[in-house]
C-alpha cells in the first residue's frame, strides 16, 4: 500500500512500486501488469493518476500497450560500460548474439569536427567506418568511427563484421589505448538515424563519443556511437 503520510507524491510511490516489479524480476519481460482499474483499486488512487504513470513508464520503454490487450512489461534494457572493453564484447559476454552490418568502410576528407578530435588538419584524409549494431535482427547502436588511412589496410568489411575495431587495430597495428576521452548527451533521431534503427525521427538517442590515445598521448580513433535510448542503459564506473 502507498504511505499517505509520506512527503513523496503518490504519483511518485506507485511508479515507484512498478519500477521495482520490473527491476525486481517480479514482472518478467511480455508479462501482462494489473489493469489500471486493478491499480485503481488496489491503491486507492483516481484512474487518471494510475494511466498518467502507466504512460511515462510506456514513454520510457519499460512498458509497451497492445490495444485491447492491456500493458506488459518491454524486453530488458541492456546495461554497457563505455570505453573499458568493446561493446559487442560486452553484450557477447552476457548471451546476447550480436551481429554488424558495414554501411561504410572508404577514405574520405575529414571535417572540422573529426579533425579537432584527431588533431589534425581540416581536410585530411582520414579512413571512415560507419557500421550498424544488432541484437539479434534488433538494431540498437550506430558506430562511426575515424582513424588514420595508415592503419586502414587491414580494416576490410569482412573482418569488420566478425571482430571488434579496437581489437583489429591492437592486432594488426599494436594500438592499445593508453587513454579515452569520452562524453555523453542525449539527442533525437535524425531520418537517417531513424531508417537505421527503425525507430521514428525524434526517437530519444544515446549519442557517445570516444576519443582514443596512444602510448605517446596521440589521438589514433575518434568514434561517435548513437544507441537506442529504450534498448541501451549506459553505466558509468569510476575507480
Amino acid at each position: 500500500m502507498l504511505d499517505r503520510n509520506n512527503p513523496k507524491p503518490l504519483y511518485q510511490q506507485l511508479r515507484d512500486v512498478l519500477v521495482d516489479a520490473i527491476d525486481s524480476g517480479r514482472w518478467g519481460p511480455n508479462d501482462k501488469i494489473p489493469s489500471e482499474n486493478e491499480l485503481s483499486v488496489t491503491y486507492g488512487l483516481s484512474r487518471m493518476t494510475v494511466r498518467s504513470v502507466i504512460t511515462d513508464l510506456v514513454r520510457e520503454g519499460l512498458l509497451y500497450r497492445v490495444q485491447g490487450k492491456g500493458t506488459f512489461v518491454a524486453e530488458k534494457i541492456v546495461t554497457v560500460s563505455p570505453s573499458y572493453i568493446g561493446i559487442r564484447e560486452q553484450l557477447e559476454k552476457m548471451g546476447y548474439e550480436v551481429n554488424t552490418k558495414i554501411i561504410e568502410c572508404q577514405l574520405e576528407n575529414c571535417k572540422d569536427a573529426v579533425a579537432k578530435y584527431l588533431q589534425i588538419k581540416s581536410g585530411t584524409t582520414v579512413f571512415k567506418i560507419k557500421r550498424v549494431r544488432y541484437i539479434k535482427e534488433d538494431p540498437i547502436s550506430i558506430h562511426i568511427s575515424y582513424v588514420n588511412p595508415e592503419y586502414s589496410s587491414q580494416l576490410t568489411p569482412e573482418l569488420l563484421e566478425k571482430e571488434q575495431l579496437c581489437v583489429l587495430l591492437n592486432q594488426n597495428y599494436g594500438l592499445q589505448r593508453k587513454k579515452v576521452s569520452e562524453t555523453l548527451e542525449s539527442v533525437t533521431a535524425s531520418d537517417e538515424e531513424a531508417t537505421l534503427l527503425s525507430v521514428e525521427k525524434g526517437h530519444p538517442l544515446l549519442l557517445l563519443r570516444d576519443v582514443l590515445y596512444s602510448d605517446h598521448n596521440e589521438p589514433y580513433e575518434y568514434t561517435k556511437v548513437v544507441f537506442r535510448g529504450d534498448k541501451i542503459k549506459i553505466r558509468l564506473q569510476y575507480e
